[in-house]
């Protein structure tokens, strides 16, 4: 087997056994008791965890939050009709983010207490980054200049407020959580009558995403 194979097939074995681990962190959070439990119900070993996950939680939450951000777009994608307008779209892939991960709302929670520990910042904003960076491109928008970043902060603002008001919605159709996000894109659609000290605040909001997460434009 050749190895590009193997750490092809490594990465489908990585993403079953998080994907086993979601039913334990409810009750044991993001730790490697929950993954360990996985394991046994994958019959993998200890050297397999070591292989697949090589910084244990850390890679487990890594894989979550990619395997998340992969369903969404891929749910976006396949929509017919797709939304016309980018704010639309943008609107659209929060939503069937959400919508994905209603059914293991607790997962979520004990997502971001996890990150929202001191140190996990770095992964936090990484994680963050990738996400919104993922709607972004899903929703075709080709920036190249400084609003490349100006957009991903912004979204970041709206997407992190909004996941907070969906873990408080006792609706059955997210009606709460849906509201909420239309009036924080209203308020978004606004950005450019801001004056320009506000403008540069959010510019300046964006370098700090930049300088956070390490990430580049280009990919």
């Amino acid at each position: 087997m050749s190895s590009q194979q193997s750490h092809a097939d490594d990465a489908g074995i990585a993403k079953t056994l998080v994907k086993s681990a979601l039913q334990h962190i409810p009750f044991d959070g993001w730790t490697m008791s929950a993954v360990q439990m996985a394991a046994d119900e994958q019959a993998l070993t200890d050297a397999d965890i070591d292989r697949l996950l090589p910084d244990g939680v850390r890679s487990a939450i890594e894989i979550y939050g990619q395997m998340a951000d992969d369903e969404m777009v891929a749910e976006f994608e396949s929509l017919s009709p797709q939304p016309d307008k980018i704010h639309l779209k943008i609107r659209a892939l929060i939503l069937i983010r959400l919508e994905q991960a209603a059914p293991h709302k607790e997962v979520v929670r004990k997502t971001l207490a996890y990150l929202a520990k001191p140190e996990q910042a770095k992964l936090a904003a990484e994680l963050l980054y990738t996400t919104v960076d993922s709607m972004w491109r899903a929703a075709g928008d080709n920036a190249t200049d400084a609003s490349f970043y100006t957009k991903r902060a912004t979204l970041s603002a709206v997407y992190s407020a909004t996941l907070l008001a969906f873990l408080g919605d006792d609706t059955a159709d997210m009606t709460k959580t849906k509201a909420f996000l239309d009036r924080r894109l209203s308020e978004v659609a606004k950005i450019p009558k801001f004056t320009a000290p506000l403008q540069g605040a959010v510019r300046g909001l964006g370098q700090m995403v930049q300088s956070m997460t390490g990430k580049r434009r280009a990919r």
